[in-house]
């Protein structure tokens, strides 16, 4: 979910003639880097490359988005594994038609659709996005005021761990997520590290766990998040956020913002005007709904597409309106 270097992201610039190697093969087994263009698959829609960014909202996004375009629109679809920033990169190649579910990133905006001109935004998802810093249930039962980080430094050696070195340890998830987290703790003098979980997965996991065993933890989470129906995480109140107070990324002290969701694509696929490029761009749908199909793959271990037709086949008026005029 969710990130850019204006967020410290923690991936490294990298040129597209190094993506192949750093990317992550595909569903379709393809890759930044690879020969497939858009336009090339069967009947009218052509070939439609979507980008797979690595948290399984976005998942969702993808999979209801790619099951409609096939089964109504009959694209040849490929879905590609990639982490946000390198995904931007191949909008200029045509090896990426669109990103499905983009959280703020308005460094790559600039770069990619003020400057070099190779990307456009194709709207909201409707989806409202929120990241900040959570606890379990009972420690916010157990201690009402931690929900403050005005006081989470006399909770600090609580969160003791084998790898923050003496401190107090939040937890963050996969590195590429849009965290400012590494920041808020310096400015505002927390005596916590930023360790990282690696994945979506497995902070879901340290959540689960410490919630079921009464164990102290306090880390990164986001909604929307299929997870929160299960454990309702509890939000700690950072400093208010207002308009520009994230402006450098090194001196954040602030909460996040709340972010609207959109939907970037290629200006190449936009400005064909095809199938799937109206499909995406009439892509509206709620946080009930993504919550809903996330949670369908992540705990009811259904594949992408089976969580796709299970709710495509229930929300046939709301398909409707995504399809494209004729």
């Amino acid at each position: 979910m969710r990130r850019d270097t204006s967020w410290k992201m923690r991936l490294a610039a990298v040129s597209l003639t190094t993506v192949t190697a750093l990317a992550l093969t595909g569903c379709g087994g393809a890759k930044v880097g690879d020969s497939t263009a858009s336009g090339s698959g069967s009947g009218s829609c052509g070939t439609f490359n979507v980008a797979i960014n690595p948290w399984v909202g976005y998942e969702a996004n993808a999979a209801v988005i790619a099951y409609v375009a096939e089964t109504e629109l009959k694209c040849k679809v490929t879905k590609k594994d990639l982490k946000e920033e390198i995904a931007w990169q191949g909008f200029g190649t045509g090896e990426v038609d669109a990103i499905v579910e983009n959280w703020g990133h308005d460094d790559l905006k600039k770069k990619y659709i003020e400057d070099q001109k190779t990307a456009v935004s194709a709207g909201s998802t409707s989806v409202e996005g929120v990241i900040g810093w959570y606890v379990p249930p009972w420690m916010a039962a157990q201690y009402p005021d931690i929900t403050d980080s005005k006081n989470l430094n006399k909770y600090a050696s609580l969160f003791k761990t084998s790898e923050s070195g003496g401190k107090g340890q939040l937890l963050d998830g996969d590195p590429s997520f849009v965290t400012n987290d590494e920041a808020l703790v310096k400015n505002l003098g927390l005596n916590y590290k930023v360790v990282y979980a690696g994945s979506e997965p497995a902070l879901i996991q340290a959540f689960r766990q410490a919630e079921a065993k009464k164990t102290p933890l306090i880390g990164y989470f986001y909604d929307p998040q299929w997870f929160l129906s299960e454990v309702k995480l509890v939000k700690v109140n950072l400093p208010a956020y207002t308009a520009g107070c994230d402006a450098d990324a090194e001196k954040v002290a602030c909460d996040y913002p709340k972010y609207d969701l959109d939907k970037i694509v290629s200006k190449k696929f936009a400005d064909a005007n095809g199938p799937a490029y109206q499909l995406v761009k009439n892509f509206t749908w709620s946080n009930a709904d993504q919550n809903l199909v996330a949670k369908y793959i992540a705990q009811d271990k259904m594949s992408p597409e089976a969580a796709a037709k299970k709710w495509v086949e229930a929300n046939q008026d709301k398909v409707k309106a995504w399809l494209p005029k004729s």
